[in-house]
């Protein structure tokens, strides 16, 4: 049962409504399902509040699996909608080629300079804390080596010792140094007032140059020991890493900010303990939770030179030992940040070609200009070929269109040289070939409809009810190699004893040889008949067409000779056709009351006389062809016909096609009409025509094909 009906349904199909897609199908599905689930919790609310609960996840689900497929839907008719222009295809396609690269290019390269800028930020502060770490570390070599020529000699190792020796320049007012001698558990120390002394950890036993931490407080500290125990000297020189220090890293960069894990009261699980940014001491001392927090902020943020001058926030890990560890194994648990600006770095990066330090600007902008304009030539280039391509393509849309209403008289205009234009060419060259072959259809319907009539109208100038003589049987066959044919041939009772028969084949092939076969035709039946008023005439035949021919009163009072006939046909073609149409024609009179055949014969190919006893002998008497010569005379016999005796009259259509064997040939004829020479004339017809039939084949047949057949009885 169809819950649409077929009326609606084929209105919605017409407007496009109707859902084609398994997916239109499965949203219309769903969302029905989806308010009917809606409809029905909305009645269960009322009476039902538990179960109306359990259907609103339904009704969520259903709604999300909706939703989703009418998108698809909504995305595939968009993308219908837009892509189905060549020009929205092609800019579709330019954006995906050359746009979307050219962006994530420019992307990459933004969020390459960016991190390039803050790890060369980073990379400023980080090598400003080992240049002053190798600078303790070397002055504090040499305080090392100092203490130890002291010992060597016997002075006295204190603190005294220790702070004469101490460097006394500015850097070194901020730093304590301790020493040890041999195994003493107390150093002796010398450095800012009120700075209390720190322990030799177990560790650094060898040259040491590291961050600490120590009592939550980060220390730059390098160590130096000489000699082997128990006669080393081991100084340590540190300097905490406070806002002031952080202060003058940070001059002309930026602000920096130091950071270090958050502390956590918690004690992390097992899972936990491999966290970054966790750090747990042998005591289960918990140092951080996995966040981190500002130890201390110094500097300030630069200001913007330019309006593409943004701020760079960059974080770097330090690598921090833990003072109070065995070990002293160097881990992440300190942080330090950089703001700045790319203006500031730039500064840096190129302090030392001073001066000349604006034209490297000057280069980078004359190089991204470059770019620029070169991207800009790069687009408009591109968007003038999308236009030509699809201009084109538009043009060849409406052209086609044209097409299609069969107007064949619209040409697309062509502004270029190229493949498109070659393509518009070809079209407007098809179009034109098209309107000439439509002319030419029509011109050739109209000759064919004409030619249809001409084929009528031929058709009945053949004989159609053939009188039979009561000694002879005849019978006649034509077959045109086109619409219409050239051969003639005819059957005229004088009387009823005597009946005229007539062959012929006119020069050529179609309308001019089918014309000049029905003056032939007419001219036949018109001197064939008594008593016509030009018959009747006294004045001579011959003085017009020659002293060959008879007399029209001797024709008039004596029988009619087919010799005559021929003269008066030959001079009527001369008269009334072309000099090089002309006609064969053979004209024979049978008397059936003495049996006797009189004949003449224009140029055709000579009769054949079969006998009874199968002997066969040709009708040899012969003039030239009619309406070619003036003056010609037109010889004449006569034969005497016996009972079954079968008389052949034929065109070369018959005799003269071709295969790979050669010639169909007379002897051909004479053995198949001898062979069946007792069958009805009919027969003798078809087979005839068959064997030539074979004889052709698949080729086309070459000439039109004419036989008369004649049997006395």
């Amino acid at each position: 049962m169809r819950l649409i009906p077929l009326e609606i349904e084929s209105k919605l199909r017409d407007k496009g409504l109707w859902p084609q897609t398994w997916t239109a199908r499965a949203a219309i599905y769903v969302l029905a399902v989806d308010l009917v689930v809606f409809a029905l919790q909305l009645l269960l609310s009322r009476f039902s509040p538990g179960t109306s609960a359990s259907l609103a996840g339904w009704v969520s689900f259903l709604s999300f699996l909706a939703a989703t497929l009418y998108t698809v839907i909504a995305f595939r008719w968009l993308r219908s909608q837009l892509l189905w222009r060549l020009r929205n295809r092609l800019i579709v396609t330019y954006v995906f080629i050359g746009v979307i690269p050219v962006l994530l290019l420019v992307m990459i390269s933004l969020i390459t300079l960016y991190l390039l800028a803050g790890q060369f930020a980073s990379f400023v502060v980080t090598s400003e804390i080992t240049t002053r770490l190798r600078n303790m570390e070397s002055s504090n070599r040499a305080i090392a080596h100092q203490l130890a020529n002291r010992f060597g000699r016997g002075q006295t190792f204190n603190a005294e010792a220790v702070a004469e020796i101490r460097p006394q320049h500015w850097e070194w007012s901020r730093r304590q140094v301790c020493a040890w001698y041999r195994n003493q558990t107390q150093p002796n120390c010398a450095g800012p007032a009120g700075v209390a002394p720190f322990d030799a950890p177990p560790f650094v036993n060898d040259n040491f140059r590291e961050i600490v931490r120590d009592h939550g407080i980060l220390y730059l500290r390098t160590a130096t020991v000489i000699g082997p125990d128990p006669e080393s000297v081991r100084v340590i020189s540190s300097e905490p890493l406070d806002r002031s220090l952080v202060e003058e890293m940070a001059a002309d960069l930026g602000e920096i900010t130091l950071l270090q894990p958050k502390p956590s009261a918690a004690v992390p699980s097992v899972e936990d303990k491999n966290k970054p940014g966790i750090t747990i001491s042998s005591s289960g001392e918990v140092s951080g939770d996995g966040h981190w927090e500002p130890i201390l902020t110094a500097g300030a943020i630069p200001t913007a030179s330019s309006s593409v001058d943004p701020e760079i926030i960059f974080p770097t890990p330090l690598f921090v030992v833990d003072w109070a560890s065995a070990k002293g194994e160097r881990q992440r648990t300190a942080a330090m940040g950089v703001h700045t600006r790319p203006s500031v770095l730039y500064a840096r990066l190129f302090a030392a070609l001073g001066e000349y330090a604006p034209f490297v600007e000057y280069i980078l902008l004359i190089i991204a200009i470059a770019f620029a304009i070169i991207e800009l030539l790069a687009l408009w280039i591109g968007t003038r070929l999308t236009r030509s391509i699809t201009s084109a393509v538009a043009q060849l849309y409406e052209a086609t269109k044209h097409v299609n209403r069969a107007d064949f008289s619209h040409r697309i205009t062509v502004k270029s040289n190229d493949q498109l234009a070659t393509l518009a060419n070809s079209f407007n060259s098809m179009t034109a070939s098209i309107e000439g072959l439509i002319q030419e259809q029509k011109e050739k319907q109209r000759l064919e409809g004409e030619l249809a009539i001409a084929q009528e109208v031929q058709a009945q100038l053949f004989p159609k009810e053939i009188v039979q003589l009561e000694s002879l049987e005849v019978h006649g066959f034509c077959r045109p190699a086109r619409t219409v044919s050239g051969d003639y041939y005819d059957f005229l009772s004088l009387n009823t004893d005597k009946m005229i028969l007539a062959v012929g084949d006119v020069s050529g092939k179609g309308i001019s040889a089918a014309l000049l076969m029905a003056t032939i035709h007419s001219a036949v039946r018109a001197y064939s008949i008594e008593g016509i008023p030009l018959l009747r005439e006294p004045a001579a035949v011959g003085a017009a067409a020659g002293s060959g021919l008879m007399l029209a009163s001797e024709i008039n009072n004596s029988e009619v000779s087919p010799a005559a006939l021929l003269g008066l046909l030959n001079h009527q073609l001369i008269e009334s056709t072309p000099e090089a149409k002309y006609a064969t024609l053979f004209l024979g009179i049978y008397d059936g009351s003495t049996r006797r055949l009189t004949y003449s014969n224009g140029g055709h190919l000579p009769p054949i006389l079969i006998s009874e006893d199968g002997s066969s002998r040709q009708l040899s008497c012969s003039g030239t062809v009619v309406g070619l010569l003036e003056n010609v005379d037109y010889p004449e016999a006569t034969i005497q016909l016996q009972r079954g005796d079968l008389f052949i009259a034929y065109s070369d259509g018959v005799t003269e096609p071709e295969n790979d064997y050669g010639e169909f040939g007379e002897e051909r004829l004479i053995q198949i009409v001898r062979e069946n020479r007792h069958l009805p004339l009919t027969r003798i017809t078809e087979l005839v025509t068959a064997a030539v039939d074979d004889w052709i084949g698949d080729n086309e047949q070459p000439d039109d094909v004419t036989l008369v057949l004649a049997r006395a009885r």
